[in-house]
């Protein structure tokens, strides 16, 4: 972790928030606190924190969505010359398989889309990796949800993370009490980790999107099915600790169709009809909670995360494409009413 996360973690650069107060800020809006403090509070914790996020219209899975992506890439300034040669892995959200509920996953298109594009961009290696947290039996799931048929048309290596070797590395988060957390091999060896997630509610933590989706690259044989012992140690404080630790490049998210009410698995499809992408996965899924048309700052891991991580704000993250009004729709969520809560801006 650099000196400058690390200092403003331990609450002791420029007056920002320890990582306790964040998660206080958090708590008090989840539970009644005072919201318009809680904004003053980030407001000056994000100051010099900014981030693009592309929004971009999708109706289809059937749409050209390589060009779309390809679009989004060079609206972010990612060019050629800074994909070539690198290895990329694509982590999509593969948790479960229903027939007839193919908006639980990430869709197959989306996957092989992103692959495309950065096979375009002279990418040395492109491979897709998942650690799903529920079923145990990868290739069932990859079968079932048709990922398995549209990896091997597109050429597309598979790696299942449950069952990679794995490394030892420090946690630069330390919201949670582990020391080290054990990451896959693989994705040691990617030179970009690009999340690739489904916009879906969730009925523990509200919304999983780009940064909840880490949770699949940490290891089954180590962490347990669905993932136990990080749901021990907490999942916003996991998510924040994998997050700060993993690093990912990039995210892509699939808000074609995502899944709102009883998500991350039993919810009902919901057609948002858009991809997100961005540099800065809590720029993303701050603009994906909008997007939703609920209220980020009732998201504790993205209000424990804001200004250590990355920008929450809307003043702090700039939106190219489209906007989040031509977008917006409302996603229902179960026992959240502070996820619909209106923050003053």
């Amino acid at each position: 972790m650099d000196e400058s996360l690390d200092s403003k973690i331990s609450g002791t650069s420029g007056g920002g928030l320890s990582r306790r107060e964040m998660l206080g800020v958090g708590g008090a809006v989840l539970f009644g606190g005072s919201i318009a403090a809680g904004l003053r509070q980030w407001t000056r914790h994000e100051r010099g924190l900014r981030s693009d996020v592309f929004i971009g219209r999708a109706d289809r899975y059937d749409a050209d969505l390589t060009s779309l992506i390809l679009e989004g890439l060079a609206t972010l300034g990612i060019r050629r010359r800074e994909i070539r040669g690198r290895r990329i892995l694509l982590k999509p959200n593969l948790v479960e398989t229903a027939l007839g509920h193919a908006h639980i996953n990430t869709h197959p298109s989306v996957v092989v889309a992103a692959a495309e594009a950065f096979r375009r961009l002279d990418a040395a290696e492109v491979i897709v990796a998942e650690g799903q947290g529920h079923r145990r039996d990868s290739r069932l799931v990859l079968d079932e949800s048709g990922m398995g048929d549209a990896l091997r048309e597109a050429g597309l290596p598979f790696v299942d993370l449950n069952h990679d070797d794995f490394i030892t590395t420090p946690n630069a988060g330390r919201w949670t009490s582990l020391e080290s957390l054990y990451l896959p091999q693989t994705l040691a060896r990617a030179d970009w980790v690009v999340s690739l997630p489904k916009l879906k509610t969730h009925h523990w933590v509200g919304v999983t999107c780009a940064m909840k989706n880490l949770f699949g690259v940490m290891p089954g044989v180590v962490y347990g099915w669905p993932k136990n012992v990080l749901h021990y140690q907490g999942i916003s404080e996991s998510i924040l600790d994998i997050n700060a630790t993993v690093r990912p490049a990039l995210a892509i998210v699939d808000g074609i169709i995502g899944m709102e009410g009883d998500g991350p698995i039993m919810g009902s499809p919901k057609a948002a009809g858009c991809l997100l992408m961005g540099r800065n996965s809590v720029a993303v899924d701050a603009t994906a909670v909008r997007v939703m048309d609920l209220n980020p700052y009732g998201v504790s891991y993205l209000t424990a995360a804001s200004g250590l991580l990355g920008p929450v704000h809307e003043w702090n993250i700039a939106q190219r494409g489209e906007s989040i009004d031509t977008v917006r729709t409302r996603f229902a969520v179960i026992d959240a009413p502070h996820l619909a809560g209106v923050v003053p801006s």
